[in-house]
């Protein structure tokens, strides 16, 4: 990744996604590996609230009691500050047009290396609290318009400006051993992400796929994989049509496949630093700060979509599927090394099941 050479550790049901990950990074590795940018690495939060009264008389006073605002969080966010970090903005948005008399405060924040969730929380808390108090005494308004009613005040997994793009490219003809079958390989491959990008049916299963590689990632790393899957999945919809997350081109007779997804993740606080084995996977990669794990999050992912739509458009999906379901079910059974190799070379043009391979190890222990 970006040159170099890491060991990245996942945490999921399925050997396969580990093998198929570990096949496309050995597939790049010959091929310039795998590049990542951090596009941006802002947080959003919200104080979700009703106010009844004169839309513009709140502008004005939101205008005027910003500052104060802002200032009744500083206790909670000096230490974030003096680390770079804190709230960068903060917006009234008028969201009545949606529900009546409804508003919001938009917080937007950076978080340096940490996810940043009970952070975020507390300062949207501190601002509803300071909100409600500074309504009830503001001179201009009504009694109904001082009566504001918080209704919650809660950071957001959909994070937009938390961006990161991971990306591989090589000359079209070095992609298989012959120049006839890159071309072929590639035209085909740009053909089966423009599907996903256009058919919904088809791009939740290839951003399922995608997802097995970043939510290992994020598993082992001690992070939430359910707030960074939620968060990318709105990102897959944003057009107003859920699509592919990842794009294939060609051009100037070369292939680029990329991926760029929003991803709040931390590598301080949470379990980073109190959960034995997710330090020793922080360890294991090398100690990364949270833009490093960021961009290792997404080259995983990256990584196990090629691998996926590879085999679909070349093999098939179940080949490299039923390998693994094939020593899976030998181990199950207690299978001896003499007794896989028989299994290996007896499916390579037989159908594997659960029954198959049993009756093929009870003839083998009965020989």
């Amino acid at each position: 990744i970006n040159g170099a050479v890491l060991t990245i550790p996942m945490a999921i049901e399925e050997s396969s996604v580990v093998a198929a990950a570990s096949n496309a990074a050995k597939f790049w590795s010959t091929k310039g590996g795998f590049t990542a940018t951090i596009l941006g690495t802002e947080k959003v939060g919200q104080v979700h609230f009703m106010y009844c009264g004169d839309s513009q008389k709140l502008h004005q006073f939101f205008e005027q009691y910003k500052t104060a605002l802002l200032a009744s969080t500083d206790e909670i966010t000096h230490n974030m500050r003096s680390r770079g970090g804190g709230i960068t903005a903060l917006s009234l948005v008028d969201k009545s047009d949606a529900i009546t008399d409804y508003y919001q405060l938009d917080v937007r924040f950076e978080t340096q290396d940490a996810m940043g969730a009970n952070f975020i929380n507390s300062c949207l808390e501190q601002l509803a609290t300071q909100l409600k108090t500074l309504a009830a005494k503001h001179p201009d308004f009504s009694e109904k318009e001082k009566a504001i009613e918080v209704v919650m005040s809660i950071l957001s997994n959909y994070v937009p400006n938390c961006m990161v793009e991971a990306a591989v490219s090589c000359p079209v003809n070095v992609l298989l051993p012959t120049v006839e079958d890159s071309k072929l390989f590639a035209e085909k491959f740009v053909q089966a992400v423009r599907i996903a990008e256009v058919e919904p049916f088809r791009a939740v299963t290839h951003n399922k796929g995608i997802m097995n590689g970043i939510d290992a990632v994020v598993m082992a790393s001690g992070n939430d994989f359910r707030a960074v899957a939620a968060g990318i999945h709105a990102h897959a919809a944003a057009s107003g049509q859920y699509r592919s997350l990842s794009k294939a081109e060609i051009k100037d007779d070369v292939f680029k496949f990329s991926l760029r997804v929003p991803l709040a993740i931390g590598t301080v606080g949470g379990l980073t630093k109190l959960h034995p084995l997710v330090r020793w996977c922080h360890e294991l990669m090398g100690t990364p700060n949270a833009q490093e794990l960021m961009q290792i999050v997404a080259v995983a992912g990256l990584a196990q979509n090629f691998a996926a739509v590879k085999s679909l458009v070349t093999t098939g999906i179940q080949q490299g599927h039923m390998k693994m379901h094939l020593l899976n079910i030998l181990n199950q059974h207690q299978a001896t090394e003499s007794e896989k190799k028989a299994a290996i070379a007896h499916f390579k043009d037989n159908t594997v099941s659960h029954h198959t391979v049993a009756d093929l190890l009870a003839k083998l222990r009965n020989t």
